[in-house]
């Protein structure tokens, strides 16, 4: 495995293929208060790229292009908050999208536990360290320690995204899995809007306790 440390951009000419696997780093989990602080990306050959993102002004036209490219599939692990996020702080529209969490949902009906760790470890025997989970990735200096772990979270992607896409064929669930997909902008829309806790589609719409 190798992990690429890139400072505000990828070079220009980086050549993902058609389907790039993409995970995020920020300071927490608001999407009003924490700012993004990496982005991961992964072709599916065990190599993983990691840009260290300029806070202050997101200048990076090249991975802009990347997420905006409607020919490359972007594959996330949990992409509601990982396209808003993108959205949010770069401006990017990304289609097509596939979400690992999503398709699981779908289909591990068996379980509740759908984080990329158990994933990992079921259809992959992969036992992936959460150790550095919480982390501060604003730091100029990033540990090894950090960038293997951001790397992890994109280096299985497009081999959770082959297995789950041939269970949902299995379970005639694709149609309404892309469908999901499809909603995810507007989904993370109304979450930046302050319609995160809400559920729009309740009669009563009452916030969770």
């Amino acid at each position: 495995m190798a992990v690429t440390l890139h400072k505000g951009d990828i070079p220009a000419g980086l050549d993902f293929g058609n389907a790039v696997a993409i995970d995020t780093e920020t300071q927490g989990l608001s999407l009003i208060r924490d700012k993004l602080c990496l982005v991961q990306l992964s072709s599916g050959d065990g190599n993983a790229h990691i840009v260290q993102m300029d806070r202050e002004s997101y200048d990076c036209p090249n991975l802009k292009a990347l997420l905006s490219d409607d020919g490359v599939e972007k594959i996330f692990h949990f992409a509601r908050f990982d396209v808003a996020i993108l959205s949010r702080d770069l401006g990017v529209v990304m289609t097509p999208v596939f979400c690992t969490k999503i398709a699981s949902g779908l289909v591990r009906t068996y379980t509740d536990r759908h984080g990329l760790k158990d994933l990992c470890k079921e259809l992959l025997s992969v036992d992936l360290s959460k150790q550095q989970q919480s982390s501060d990735w604003a730091s100029d200096e990033l540990t090894k320690a950090q960038l293997d772990y951001a790397a992890s979270d994109v280096l299985y992607l497009h081999q959770l995204r082959n297995i789950l896409t041939a269970r949902l064929i299995r379970e005639d669930r694709l149609d309404i899995a892309r469908n999901c997909f499809d909603f995810l902008q507007t989904r993370c829309a109304l979450d930046l809007l302050g319609w995160e806790g809400v559920d729009i589609f309740s009669h009563k719409m009452r916030r969770p306790d």
